[in-house]
């Protein structure tokens, strides 16, 4: 009995000596990108002077597969692996509405903050600092970049600026696999990188996206941009683990209440199976990250 104490004592020393590794390890990766000093304000200006506001894609009123059917034949098909938010299938109706065709861009997400007298976080002004004084990335350049390091509460304010608002989780979804119900945006072809951005990474947590209005060849029936990889986006709804069973079939706005508002998409750093258009995430919605960023929806006049 006390050689089997004296072992699990040790196991949980390890396990915290590692985890503290693993801390350190982390704090001294983001301890080299420096705070931004008041310098970068002229900079943000200027990403935000090349700001290009995304056109809308009208999304016709009708019926889409949503989610996905449990299989468990072919465990290692893209078809065939998910998780269990995800299923049942459903035949989902949904009223017409538009899409925007990108990405929100960081030069309209800037351009937003400052026209709303709202601070840029620290993570993005120290993130845009180390571009532009340490890899020498001009304005105009960045400008086209996705948004990130934006909270729920940010993106929907700014797409309620724009008059617009965030998709539900089920218009997301049917932006990203049409009516046939794709596995990716683009079809079934694997997932290249010729086709979208993915399986990056930067042990400085450097963003390694693409330009909202790049990859063409991964846009999705609708002719909507990197709704697979680039930039996770958030979605208007509370991520509900259980719903899609009880979900009703017209118009579903998610849960009434919840923990985590729901991501959608996969980003840089995503494996390929992230990619798939019924793979489901979730986020605190206070969170700012390298990975979420978003676009806005707005409902079409019947």
């Amino acid at each position: 009995m006390k050689s089997s104490k004296r072992l699990l004592l040790s196991s949980l020393e390890n396990f915290w000596l590692s985890l503290g590794l693993v801390i350190l390890s982390v704090l001294s990766a983001w301890g080299s990108m420096e705070a931004a000093p008041p310098a970068v304000d002229v900079r943000l200006q200027g990403i935000a002077s090349f700001a290009k506001p995304s056109p809308m894609v009208s999304i016709r009123a009708g019926w889409f597969l949503m989610g996905t059917n449990r299989e468990d034949l072919n465990r290692h098909s893209f078809e065939s692996h998910y998780d269990n938010t995800e299923f049942p299938q459903r035949r989902i109706w949904l009223d017409a509405f538009q899409l925007d065709q990108y990405e929100v861009s960081l030069g309209e997400f800037l351009q937003f903050l400052q026209g709303s007298d709202r601070m840029v976080s620290l993570e993005l002004r120290g993130l845009i600092w180390h571009l532009i004084s340490i890899h020498f990335i001009p304005d105009q350049a960045l400008a086209p970049w996705p948004a990130l390091y934006v909270t729920w509460e940010e993106a929907q304010a700014f797409c309620l600026d724009q008059g617009k608002r965030l998709p539900s989780e089920a218009e997301w979804e049917k932006a990203a696999r049409g009516i046939a119900g794709n596995i990716f945006p683009w079809g079934a072809q694997d997932p290249s990188q010729d086709i979208a951005v993915f399986g990056a990474y930067h042990v400085h947590e450097i963003p390694l996206v693409a330009n909202v209005d790049s990859f063409p060849e991964g846009k999705s029936e609708w002719g909507i941009y990197h709704l697979s990889g680039n930039i996770a986006e958030w979605t208007n709804d509370w991520f509900g683990s259980d719903y899609y069973p009880i979900m009703p079939e017209r118009n579903p706005p998610g849960p009434k209440s919840g923990r985590y508002k729901s991501v959608r998409g996969g980003s840089w750093k995503s494996l390929p199976v992230m990619l798939r258009t019924a793979t489901r995430g979730g986020a605190f919605p206070r969170e700012r990250s390298a990975n979420i960023g978003f676009r806005c929806a707005k409902s079409s006049n019947p």
